[in-house]
């Protein structure tokens, strides 16, 4: 049933980030690829997740989704800036089964992944829920497929390029998985 509902997954919403930044953890990736044999996930592009990957009912389009979260997000505008700066700081794990640069939390992360999410629920009701653990938003590097007892010597290395850095949260993005590929369907501003 869980593979199942894996393969049913069509859509998810997340942050893009810069191209600068995007090099430097496709990078990470690389060499995560080159000394462990980790290829999960990185066919899609480094972002940062704000609803995780749900079926949109068949009858919408990726073009639906943007629609209503940019209708949402031009709601939220009047009230509240919902672009802002984050910061990027180093390297953690999820136990032994996720590598990831780590995003340092914030309320503007909350608010916008709160307003993304509530919009989705809205307007396709049970196509995914909240989930109840607090939000950490984070850029996987490696994920599931990492060996066992490697953990450790991986963040070793990831921690010696010493990453620190402030980005832009100025857009969120709908992807679509596309022939077993999540790719960038529709890119929203937050300007």
């Amino acid at each position: 049933m869980k593979q199942n509902s894996f393969v049913r997954q069509t859509h998810f919403v997340g942050v893009l980030l810069p191209d600068d930044l995007t090099l430097t953890l496709e990078d990470c990736r690389r060499y995560m690829r080159e000394a462990y044999a980790c290829r999960s996930g990185q066919a899609t592009p480094i972002h940062v997740t704000l609803v995780p990957p749900f079926l949109l009912p068949e009858q919408y389009r990726s073009k639906d989704l943007a629609a209503v979260l940019a209708d949402e997000l031009s709601n939220a505008k009047d009230a509240e800036k919902l672009s802002f700066t984050a910061r990027v700081e180093g390297f953690d794990a999820f136990g032994d089964r996720t590598l990831f640069a780590k995003v340092l939390a914030c309320t503007e992360w909350t608010r916008l992944r709160d307003r993304t999410l509530k919009a989705v629920l809205n307007a396709f009701p049970g196509s995914t829920r909240k989930d109840q653990r607090p939000f950490q938003p984070h850029l996987t590097v490696a994920n599931r497929d990492i060996p066992p007892g490697v953990m450790t010597d991986a963040l070793q290395s990831m921690r010696e390029l010493n990453l620190a850095e402030d980005f832009p949260v100025d857009n969120i993005t709908v992807f679509e998985r596309i022939g077993g590929l999540w790719k960038e369907a529709c890119r929203i501003p937050l300007d």
